[in-house]
């Protein structure tokens, strides 16, 4: 019975424990309820927070709750009809527009990608070395990330053993699970090669740069040159893309890490790729999920105000319909 304690713990993915983990000390600590708790207790704790805390946020108190209720054996409060009651009530008296992360446009990811190679042809060329690697670290996590329409976790969680890439060909890119992936079977995507903004080339020159045979893709480099170990932490993506965009003159506010997934989904639907195509190369499994991606500005054609985003020319013929 020893390791079943392990075994327990990796059924369930270290994010969703630490914030789970974090709302059962909200409940006990910051609110001060007990567990196990009536669902009188939890009706009282959703009202006391429903016009602080987001209905989303509340959703993932409940399922935390009802996870610790139903693992130690209790009745889940979370469940009963006031409750639901109490939360539709919510839902109506805060609504919250959802907000959207703005799509990065083909002509900012050029852009960007332009001053970064310029960069990196000054930096290597002053033998500024740890300037240079970042500069080829970034263009890898920029083209794949957008090519692949990758999460900032997913591109996080990129292991070099998992990759297998040629160039001029093409690379397939393995990963043990995702978010979509509830049976931890795994996923292997593929990204193809490219004449112009090439993910399979970037990726190439960035572990080659970095001397990786191993481990993490994506890594922090100190000011002394040194590659950490472990792999860049998903919530330092956002600073970093702002960071790379501003240096490169563009306007960055609007954008999130999620800009890179947006922003393939917003060219992909311009250049003729139907819902179905989009959702079995990205990984949606639902519609709801894909249209939460996409411009609706496009399904006007010619008589959009902003003009369709356009792939360097030649390029298209080398993207896949569906992998």
């Amino acid at each position: 019975m020893k390791d079943v304690g392990r075994y327990l713990q990796a059924g369930t993915r270290e994010n969703t424990r630490r914030s789970y983990q974090s709302a059962i000390e909200h409940f006990e600590v910051t609110w001060g309820g007990f567990l196990p708790a009536t669902s009188d207790n939890i009706v009282r704790y959703l009202v006391d927070y429903a016009d602080t805390l987001s209905l989303s946020t509340l959703k993932q108190r409940l399922a935390a709750l009802a996870q610790w209720h139903i693992s130690q054996g209790f009745p889940d409060p979370t469940k009963t009809p006031m409750v639901r009651q109490v939360l539709k009530g919510i839902r109506t008296l805060h609504p919250v527009q959802v907000k959207q992360a703005a799509p990065l446009q083909l002509l900012h990811l050029e852009q960007a990608i332009l001053w970064l190679e310029q960069e990196a042809v000054r930096t290597y060329q002053a033998g500024e070395l740890v300037s240079y690697l970042r500069c080829r670290r970034d263009v890898a996590l920029l083209l794949i990330g957008f090519w692949r329409g990758f999460r900032s976790d997913e591109l996080c969680r990129l292991q070099v053993e998992h990759i297998q890439a040629a160039a001029g060909a093409g690379m397939t890119l393995f990963l043990p699970w995702s978010k979509g992936d509830r049976h931890n079977l795994g996923i292997t995507h593929y990204a193809p090669a490219l004449k112009r903004l090439c993910p399979v080339q970037a990726y190439l020159d960035w572990i080659s740069a970095a001397g990786i045979v191993r481990g993490a893709v994506f890594r922090r480099l100190d000011r002394w040159g040194h590659l950490n170990e472990e792999a860049l932490n998903s919530g330092s993506l956002i600073n970093l893309l702002r960071q790379i965009l501003q240096r490169a003159g563009i306007p960055a506010e609007l954008y999130t890490s999620h800009s890179l997934r947006r922003g393939f989904a917003t060219w992909a639907t311009a250049n003729g790729w139907d819902l179905k195509a989009l959702m079995t190369y990205v990984g949606w499994k639902d519609i709801k999920s894909a249209m939460r991606y996409i411009d609706p500005a496009i399904s006007f054609g010619g008589l959009a105000a902003r003009p369709a985003v356009e792939l360097p020319a030649g390029t298209l013929t080398q993207l896949p319909a569906s992998p």
